[in-house]
């Protein structure tokens, strides 16, 4: 049975950057497989893409080298079985606030007697290239859980969740954890307090050893990131990396000023 490498670089205190796919499309999850990301996370909670193509991507995406991660909706038990089910080698749960949450979700993720995941299907042991058999005896070791502190909230409680065994690493969505960050009448966020609130979540990370992780939009905040470091660690989306790089060659024809593409 192979064996998880992103899992296994984070366990050993080594970053792993990886992107995120939008696309509900398998030719661009297999491309995408190929350009040398060490794993790749469809996104289940802000794209439109159904089971049958997320688990065709899995396969893909695991045929060729990379790692299948899934963004599940939310931490709901039959989603989290359904994508690993369907092929995926670990889950990203957005929103986990609260330690109820965040066992929940790490349930989902493992086979009896560490959790409560159902057992069935081949699809994965294929994705991992094993027996059926082999595959419910090791997925607890090699399935990465990755918990989403996207709140305030789950800021107070980063501890008590990151210490929770099973959890393999966190990540920050760094928009939704902004957003949550505003109060109804009261100013906005200031770039300082922002920053502030990710420092704690490293802090957290560091004190009880679980590796966090964030959403970055260039090369230079991901090694800015490295430096501190954050270990799990996504570099835009192939949606972001199309369309930008598309609007850098309508500005370069004089299709379009600078000013024109900022308002998409």
């Amino acid at each position: 049975m192979k064996t998880n490498p992103v899992k296994q670089a984070l366990k050993a205190g080594r970053p792993s950057v990886g992107t995120w796919l939008s696309f509900g499309d398998f030719f661009t999850a297999r491309l995408m497989a190929k350009t040398g990301f060490p794993w790749l996370t469809v996104d289940l909670e802000h794209s439109p893409i159904d089971w049958q193509m997320a688990s065709l991507m899995f396969a893909a995406i695991s045929d060729a080298g990379c790692v299948p991660l899934a963004r599940v909706p939310r931490g709901d038990h039959d989603l989290i079985k359904r994508v690993l089910d369907g092929g995926a080698w670990g889950i990203v749960v957005p929103m986990v606030n609260t330690v109820e949450q965040a066992k929940l979700a790490i349930a989902a993720a493992k086979y009896p007697p560490e959790g409560n995941r159902s057992i069935g299907g081949s699809i994965p042991a294929q994705n991992f290239q094993t027996a059926t058999g082999e595959y419910y005896k090791r997925a607890n070791d090699e399935i990465l859980v990755i918990l989403q502190t996207e709140s305030p909230e789950g800021v107070e409680n980063a501890e008590e969740i990151y210490s929770l065994p099973g959890v393999d690493a966190i990540f920050v969505g760094p928009n939704d954890l902004l957003w949550q960050m505003k109060t109804t009448n009261g100013p906005e966020p200031t770039p300082q307090e922002f920053e502030a609130m990710l420092q704690r979540v490293l802090a957290a990370g560091k004190k009880t050893g679980t590796p966090v992780g964030i959403h970055c939009f260039s090369v230079e905040e991901v090694q800015h990131r490295i430096s501190e470091g954050w270990q799990f660690l996504a570099l835009q989306s192939e949606l972001k990396m199309m369309v930008s790089k598309a609007q850098e060659l309508v500005e370069q024809l004089g299709l379009a000023t600078a000013a024109d593409l900022a308002r998409y």
